[in-house]
């Protein structure tokens, strides 16, 4: 997918927004030329203020960061020449962010391939929260759907309710969305 043109993408991406919030939710990728890998960040807006921030450079070093917290725990010293080990370490702090909701941009990208290739059943199991997100604002997850997921909802992230109860307030169930 990164070989295709983010405005194709995008467009795809739009597609699958559901009206109530076509208008309302857009999606945003800046690359920064002078980087040193010329990536950048994506981010998700509503109403033209930013819920999601997902920059390479903040989530480049939350992984430093963890993965350092990661050796002070285990008594484990920085090998330059253990490749095997740093990879390791380095792979267990992304997926420690990413739980956190930490991203960079690539893990929007990801994200978006993976959720263009799965089922709308599947999209709605998954538990990667930048899909959960996607199936929240999906033209294809219908009213009773969203009522369905409303006792698992609560438990979790609060990025995750936080779509769950515009979509409900969009579709017009918001006695659902409230605690």
């Amino acid at each position: 997918m990164r070989n295709q043109q983010w405005s194709k993408v995008k467009k795809k991406l739009d597609s699958f927004i559901c009206d109530s919030l076509r208008n309302r939710v857009q999606f945003t990728v800046t690359n920064y030329r002078k980087a040193h890998d010329q990536l950048g960040r994506a981010f998700i807006t509503v109403d033209k203020k930013e819920v999601l921030n997902m920059c390479t450079i903040v989530s480049s070093r939350e992984i430093f960061w963890k993965g350092h917290e990661i050796r002070n725990a285990q008594s484990i010293e920085y090998d330059v020449c253990n490749k095997k080990e740093n990879y390791e370490i380095g792979i267990q702090a992304h997926e420690m962010i990413k739980a956190e909701g930490i991203f960079a941009q690539y893990d929007f990208f990801d994200a978006v391939e993976e959720y263009f290739h799965l089922p709308i059943e599947k999209v709605l199991e998954s538990d990667h929260i930048i899909i959960k997100i996607f199936s929240l604002i999906d033209r294809r997850v219908g009213k009773r759907t969203l009522q369905r997921m409303r006792e698992s909802i609560q438990n979790e992230q609060e990025i995750i309710q936080y779509f769950y109860n515009l979509r409900c307030e969009a579709d017009g169930i918001r006695g659902l969305c409230k605690k």
